[in-house]
């Protein structure tokens, strides 16, 4: 399959020369994690909800408000793309390679779509993906933080072993979900609250419990890709912890859909 019949035709993106506060309320308002961003038209980056959370949780930026930084200080300026016409299993693999969440898809040199994780995982259901569990493609190796941590410590451990999302666990008890979406709305609306002079200070008190979802879904490792999948797709989470007995043994995000869908196509 030809990656044209899988992209998002519905292209919403951002100017360069827009400051951060338009950025997320188009993320906001169309509920998408990243935006193109382009120059008289021109893609010259991308923005995400991670390069956002990082970015406003370094310290060279931790008192600076969005509506003081332009979207060109925090975009990702080397973006692949890729043609329209090219083959579904060669994208994942690029993606794949890259540690890339979407690559827009060109014709000629002009942006006619986009295609992201999460279009991939539309594609896992059905008689082959019946088959498989959770517990054949989950990762194992599984990053957690306690509530009781502050929140630039869970954006350092996020940005080190490069995930988006983390199940927060209290006593072996998973008790919540903290994701670069929860850390980029905390920074931007502590920035909001705290007057500047007090912000380098506080930010520290800032604890994941004040900040991570509650109750969240979860799955067995025994449960079939396919209904992962249609979890996946209703909720428009990335990822879900998948616990055994009470304990999380392990975590399944696009990313591991992806995986499989590159090695079943290849």
């Amino acid at each position: 399959m030809q990656i044209k019949n899988l992209m998002s035709e519905d292209l919403i993106t951002v100017d360069k020369d827009q400051n951060l506060s338009d950025a997320l309320k188009l993320l906001r308002k169309h509920n998408v994690s990243r935006l193109p961003v382009t120059n008289n038209k021109e893609l010259v980056g991308i923005i995400s909800e991670r390069d956002i959370a990082n970015k406003l949780g370094s310290s060279k930026y931790e008192s600076m408000p969005a509506s003081r930084l332009h979207i060109s200080s925090v975009m990702v300026k080397d973006v692949f793309t890729v043609p329209k016409t090219m083959q579904l299993e060669d994208v994942a693999k690029l993606m794949l390679d890259n540690g890339i969440g979407s690559v827009p898809v060109m014709d000629d040199e002009k942006m006619v779509g986009i295609v992201s994780k999460a279009d991939f995982v539309t594609l896992a259901t059905g008689i082959a993906f019946d088959k498989i569990t959770v517990k054949e493609i989950m990762s194992k190796k599984l990053v957690t933080v306690s509530p009781t941590e502050r929140i630039v410590h869970a954006r350092r451990q996020m940005l080190e072993a490069h995930v988006g999302r983390v199940p927060v666990v209290d006593d072996d008890e998973l008790v919540g979900m903290i994701t670069s979406k929860d850390l980029m709305r905390a920074f931007i609306d502590f920035r909001k609250k705290v007057p500047e002079k007090y912000q380098k200070s506080q930010i520290k008190e800032l604890l994941v419990e004040d900040i991570m979802s509650t109750k969240p879904t979860f799955v067995s490792k025994d449960m079939s890709i396919t209904e992962v999948s249609e979890l996946i797709m209703e909720t428009g989470y990335n990822g879900l912890p998948v616990v055994e007995d009470g304990e999380v043994v392990g975590i399944i995000t696009q990313t591991d859909i992806l995986k499989l869908i590159e090695k079943l196509e290849s």
